[in-house]
């Protein structure tokens, strides 16, 4: 029995996080909804009539960004006034994802659209959250017309596969999407690299087996669950702009090359500031203990 309970504890505690984050989601879109009832709301999910509801989800998450994981933004300076693709590397929980858009809201007053993949669509009962909050299919209509309105939009090119089976190596899961280099050379926007310290360390998957791999890569859904939910420290780091050139022509943006060498140079960029602000393997103690450390602010 005791060795039973004991078990049963520590999945509670590997569990437990990921479950209320969960829990939160769902608790804002019920707010959402009441909300939208009260003030008998019916325009567009993306107008300003929103900002103060999204000012008060943001401020949530920012208190608890803060509280849990001691969160920190760098290089927002780094952001174009104008619109931009953000590329970012995705966490087994894009939770520190979450904590960057609460705070650019609060400190820029600037809403970034997100891509997310279809499955996301599907979940039960986050509509409204989801419109609100900018997350969109990501189409390349769509990027292109969000950009032409001037917002920054943000994707993950590795998407769900990244989260499921990268680890504590940080290693980019990208394999051939360029997708993202075909819309920002269209656009002529630029392309800006993001990552978020020790998100591997936070929340993890279980290491990979063959079943879980082949499994998702035949349904595209993500049956592998993350645990973990440590009060490591998280810091996000937002890297320089990749600029577009105006030398390149019409018939070049069209050319698999230069949408390649887009892509490649891109995946440096991360890569690199993955190199200078992560320990590879990451470590959960070193992790933790950064949440003391000062002379990192």
């Amino acid at each position: 029995l005791i060795i039973a309970s004991l078990t049963i504890s520590a999945i509670l505690v590997f569990f437990i996080v990921p479950l209320t984050i969960v829990f939160f989601i769902y608790l804002t879109n019920i707010l959402l909804l009441i909300y939208q009832r009260n003030n008998e709301l019916k325009a567009d999910p993306l107008s300003d009539v929103w900002n103060s509801v999204r000012k008060t989800i943001a401020s949530f998450w920012d208190i608890y960004a803060r509280i849990w994981h001691g969160y920190e933004l760098h290089g927002v300076k780094n952001l174009p006034e104008g619109p931009g693709i953000l590329v970012y590397y995705h966490g087994a929980i894009p939770i520190d994802y979450l904590y960057f858009l609460s705070r650019l809201f609060l400190w820029k007053k600037r809403l970034c659209l997100s891509v997310a993949d279809h499955f996301v669509f599907r979940l039960p009962g986050l509509r409204l959250l989801l419109a609100v909050t900018g997350v969109i299919p990501g189409t390349r209509e769509e990027c292109l017309v969000a950009l032409k309105n001037g917002y920054l939009v943000s994707i993950s090119p590795g998407g769900v596969r990244e989260a499921l089976f990268s680890d504590e190596s940080y290693q980019l899961m990208w394999g051939n999407r360029k997708g993202f280099a075909q819309v920002a050379l269209e656009a002529k926007v630029p392309i800006i690299p993001m990552y978020t310290q020790n998100v591997r360390e936070g929340y993890r998957m279980f290491k990979e087996r063959r079943f879980f791999r082949q499994l998702y890569e035949s349904t595209r859904l993500p049956f592998t669950p993350p645990y973990g939910g440590l009060p490591v420290k998280f810091r996000t780091y937002i890297g320089k702009p990749i600029p577009y050139d105006p030398n390149i022509t019409a018939e070049e943006l069209v050319e698999k090359v230069s949408k390649f060498l887009f892509s490649f140079q891109t995946k440096a960029a991360v890569q690199a500031l993955i190199s200078k602000h992560q320990t590879i393997p990451g470590s959960i103690w070193k992790a933790l203990l950064e949440r003391f450390d000062k002379r990192r602010k």
